[in-house]
Order: structure tokens, then C-alpha cells, then sequence
């Protein structure tokens, strides 16, 4: 009778443990997804007790303090979507795992802004909404807080549905309907508005058919040769010479404007310098990493880890250079007009401000870059080094392009541009290329020789299987055709919601920025 007591204890106490214990698991789990939410709001407020020290004695203080933590939210979000760009071909290709991507990413953005970063925010500040229509700052500094605010809850949904999205068009967006909740519809810059619209074309397609174009002669010059080891020592050093001159050119035109002023011409020089100096450097390089590779494409993929890693870092570089006034440019202005009671076209960036943006894009990328990097480096399109080297190079030549044209572009919509270039262009080379098929022919050819030689074809790694995985990337059983044909094609899925989401960035940031601003007028 005790005995069967004390196990009827004893299941009940199992029990109620093991209940416990699902507890524990479910609440950790749970814990686990506001870690970073918890960290954003400390950066947050860490960010409105630094700018407090900067506005202590000014008789509107409270509104700098309000408008750093916003911006400061603004900068958050930038870091988890738009920095993905920059990073994310390098570790799709697994050149960089996330924590080295991260890391690079982190120093070089935080340097790009700190070192690089504007000076100036004409734009933003006085080049989309006619600041004569504004007059009063107060209305200018409401404004100013209903872009900041709607731009940023705009980047943050794209970032949980996982679309990169184009902050500058964001910010564009808010600051539009901002403006004409504020001073009518006569008081925005249409033009400004329409070149705009224009990149919405202009950089994917830049940046599709650059990449696709690399790619092919990729394919064509070195994959798709007998002698792969050959045709790379011929290639390799030269498609690297020219990603470093266009980087040069590239951190010349968008990144060291604030260091140094460079005309045309020392811009051409310089990207020709660069040019020169890396094919000679890369020659002698990959001559001496080819002499013991196999003659398939894995041995090939080894040549671009290099060049990827340090065109991740340059174009973070840039980036930070770049988009962080994105963050920093409402802010700015406000500063501006609160502590001189004024606004106008040049406003300056206080140290303090840009150190924000700095900071803010650098969490933002840690706490919640991640899904974006995975999202554009391995869920629109498989990316080996060759592929991922392509989307790098055409990022740095369509801006160079552009900006020779006069043409607008975003630096996002360029970077997935480019992946879906890279994926579409190898659904079409697959079904359509005849230099593949007699490829592949002459390897189908080769084998059988070989098995009816009585050599055993499958001692060694052979180009037929190395050219599958390339082209499938299929390390597990055998599949289907259908399945074949579903894993060759873009995510047509992905492709859907990111265009979705470009189209609908700028009209949704500005009607946002509406509600925010009559909200903010309400207030005052």
C-alpha cells in the first residue's frame, strides 16, 4: 500500500516537473525573441540622455532629445535592412560566415560615416519641399519629425516581411507627405520626386543586366572551358583588376567627397592605377594558387573568396559614407531649426548627430540585419563566389554608369537587381546556352570513354557533378526533374513582395507622414 502511494507520488511530482520544465523552455524561447527589442530600447534611450547633454540650456531641448531617439530609431532600422546589401552576396557564397560579415560590416559602415559621411544635407533638408512654402520653422521642425518617424515604421515592416527596401525612398516619401500635409501639394520639388521614380527603374535594371553580363562571360571564358585552371590564370586576375578600379572610382564619386575633392580625371586615374596595380598583384597570386587546384569549378571558387570579402567591406564603406543621412538628414534639420530658428538648403551635421547614425546603423545591422542577409544572400537565388562576385562588381560599375549619366539610383535596388540579374540570366543560359550543351556532351562523351577504358570514373571529383552542383547546387539524393526545374528558378515569391514593396515605398512612407504630421499638428 506505501509502496504504491510513494509511485503515485512520485508520477504526480514527474509530472508536474515535466510541466516545469515546458515552462522553463517555452519562456526562454519566447525570451530569446526580446533580446534584441530590449537592446534597441536601450540604444534608444542611451541616445536621448547623449543628445540631452548637447541641448542642455536650449529653450526647445526636450525636441532635440525626442528627435535623437527617433532618429536614432531611424538609424536602427537602416542597419537591419539596407546594410544587408552590402554583405549578404559574400555570405550567400560562404566566402564570410554572418558573424564575419557582421563584424566587417560594423567597422567599416561606423567608418564610412565617421570618416565619409556628409557634412552637408541639402536634400533632405530644403531639396524635396520648397522651404519658402513652410515659413514657420515650428511647422518645418513637425514636418521634419512626421518623415523621420514615418520613414522609420515603413523600414521596420519591410525588415519583418524581409523585403530590402530603398531608405533614401523612404525618407523621399516621408518628407513629401509631410510637406504637403504641411504647405499643399505646390510645395514639393516634382522633379526631384520624378528622378526618384525614375531609379525605381533605372537601378535594378542597371544592375541586373551588368551582373548577368559578368556572368556570362564568366560562363563563357572560364567555366565552360576544357582547361578551367588555364582560362583562370588568363581571367581571374583581370575581372579582379577591374572590380578594384571600379571600387576606387566608386569610393572616389560616393564616399570620399567630405576627405577630398577629386575631378573627373583624378577620379578616371585613379580607378586606372588601381586597375593596373591589382592585375599585376593578382597575376602572381593566382598563378600560385592554381598550381596544385583540380581542373573542376569548386577549385574555381576559391580565387573570388578574397576579392568578396574586401568588396563587402567596401561597399559598407561606402555605405556608411553614403546612406547615413538618411538617418541623420531630418535630424540635422531640426537641430538646425531649432537652435537657429531657421531652415534653409545647407544644413550642417553636428559630430554628435552623425555619431547617432554611426552607432544606430551598426546595432541595427547586429540585432536585426540577419534576416535580411540570409534573405538576399541565400532565399532569392543560390549564390556560389563567381555569382556573388558579379552582384559586387556591377553594385560598384552601375553607380560609376550612373553618375557619368546623371542618372539616379539606390544603391538597394541595384544590389538586388543584380542577384535577380544573376538568377534569371541562369535560368535562361541553362535551357538555351549551346556552348553548355556541347559542354556537357564532351564530359558525357569523356566518361564513357573512361568506363570502357576500365577506369573508374568515379574515384575522382569529375566536372560533370561539379558543373550540377554549380548550376543546382544538390548535395543530397537524386530528384526529380520538376524539382530540378523549381530549385534552376528565382523565388518568384521573393520577387513579388520586394517589387511590391519598392513600388509601394514612396506612397506609403507619404501617406504615413501625413497621419503622423496632422497627428504632431493636433498636438502642438
Amino acid at each position: 500500500m506505501s509502496n504504491s502511494i510513494a509511485e503515485a507520488r512520485k508520477e504526480t511530482l514527474d509530472k508536474d516537473l515535466d510541466k516545469l520544465v515546458h515552462v522553463e523552455e517555452a519562456t526562454s524561447f519566447v525570451a530569446r525573441g526580446l533580446v534584441a527589442p530590449g537592446l534597441g530600447l536601450l540604444f534608444l534611450a542611451l541616445t536621448a540622455i547623449v543628445a540631452s547633454f548637447f541641448v542642455i540650456g536650449e529653450p526647445r531641448g526636450v525636441i532635440i532629445i525626442a528627435a535623437a531617439a527617433i532618429g536614432g530609431y531611424m538609424a536602427l532600422n537602416i542597419g537591419a535592412n539596407d546594410v544587408a546589401n552590402n554583405v549578404a552576396p559574400a555570405v550567400g557564397a560562404k566566402a564570410l560566415s554572418l558573424g564575419g560579415a557582421l563584424a566587417i560590416a560594423v567597422v567599416f559602415e561606423s567608418a564610412g560615416a565617421l570618416i565619409a559621411g556628409g557634412d552637408v544635407v541639402g536634400t533632405i533638408a530644403g531639396g524635396i519641399v520648397n522651404p519658402a512654402a513652410i515659413g514657420d520653422p515650428a511647422v518645418f521642425i513637425r514636418l521634419m519629425m512626421a518623415a523621420l518617424i514615418s520613414s522609420a515604421l515603413w523600414i521596420n515592416l519591410a525588415t519583418w516581411i524581409g523585403a530590402p527596401v530603398s531608405t533614401t525612398h523612404s525618407v523621399v516619401g516621408g518628407v513629401v507627405g509631410a510637406g504637403i500635409a504641411a504647405a499643399g501639394i505646390a510645395s514639393v520639388q516634382w522633379p526631384m520626386l520624378g528622378n526618384i521614380v525614375l531609379s525605381w527603374l533605372v537601378s535594378p535594371l542597371l544592375g541586373g543586366i551588368i551582373a548577368a553580363a559578368f556572368l556570362a562571360f564568366i560562363k563563357t571564358a572560364i567555366i565552360y572551358q576544357d582547361d578551367k585552371i588555364a582560362a583562370a590564370r588568363r581571367w581571374v586576375p583581370l575581372l579582379i583588376a577591374v572590380m578594384a578600379g571600379a571600387f576606387a572610382a566608386y569610393l572616389a564619386t560616393k564616399g570620399l567627397r567630405r576627405v577630398i575633392s577629386l575631378s573627373g580625371l583624378h577620379i578616371a586615374l585613379l580607378g586606372l592605377a588601381s586597375f593596373a596595380l591589382t592585375w599585376v598583384v593578382f597575376n602572381v597570386t593566382v598563378r600560385r594558387q592554381s598550381e596544385t587546384m583540380e581542373n573542376r569549378n569548386q577549385s574555381l571558387r576559391k580565387l573570388f573568396y578574397v576579392p568578396l570579402i574586401c568588396s563587402a567591406a567596401l561597399l559598407s564603406f561606402a555605405h556608411g559614407a553614403n546612406d547615413v543621412a538618411n538617418a541623420v538628414g531630418p535630424l540635422a534639420a531640426i537641430v538646425h531649426a531649432v537652435e537657429d530658428n531657421e531652415f534653409g538648403f545647407a544644413v550642417s551635421i553636428p559630430f554628435w548627430v552623425m555619431l547617432i547614425g554611426a552607432a544606430g546603423i551598426s546595432f541595427g545591422l547586429v540585432l536585426f540585419g540577419p534576416k535580411l542577409i540570409r534573405m538576399v544572400g541565400d532565399q532569392i537565388t543560390k549564390l556560389n563566389p563567381m555569382r556573388a562576385f558579379c552582384v559586387a562588381l556591377s553594385a560598384a560599375l552601375t553607380v560609376i554608369v550612373a553618375s557619368w549619366f546623371g542618372l539616379p539610383v539606390s544603391s538597394t535596388h541595384i544590389a538586388v537587381g543584380a542577384v535577380f540579374g544573376v538568377g534569371f540570366f541562369r535560368e535562361w543560359y541553362t535551357a538555351n546556352s549551346k556552348r553548355r550543351r556541347a559542354y556537357m556532351e564532351r564530359k558525357v562523351e569523356r566518361l564513357r570513354a573512361e568506363r570502357n577504358g576500365g577506369v573508374d570514373a568515379s574515384a575522382g571529383p569529375d566536372d560533370q557533378e561539379s558543373e550540377a552542383t554549380d548550376d543546382l547546387e544538390d548535395t543530397g539524393p537524386p530528384v526529380s526533374r520538376e524539382e530540378i526545374n523549381r530549385r534552376r528558378l528565382v523565388r518568384r515569391a521573393h520577387v513579388t513582395t520586394i517589387v511590391t514593396a519598392w513600388v509601394t515605398t514612396v506612397p506609403a512612407a507619404a501617406l504615413l507622414a501625413a497621419g503622423i504630421f496632422l497627428i504632431l499638428d493636433v498636438i502642438a
